[in-house]
């Protein structure tokens, strides 16, 4: 079976929270992308 001691079970936790923290960094960096593509279009059309 699983080992379910405290200190593994505080190291699967900690591996998950990295894990959707790098997954909401990548979202986040995608959404900044398209604002920011989106502003130039915007900028540009204003010329």
């Amino acid at each position: 079976m699983g080992d379910r001691s405290p200190k593994s079970a505080q190291k699967q936790a900690a591996q998950k929270q990295s894990k959707t923290d790098g997954a909401s960094q990548k979202k986040n960096a995608l959404i900044t992308a398209q604002q920011a593509t989106k502003a130039k279009a915007a900028a540009s059309k204003r010329k």
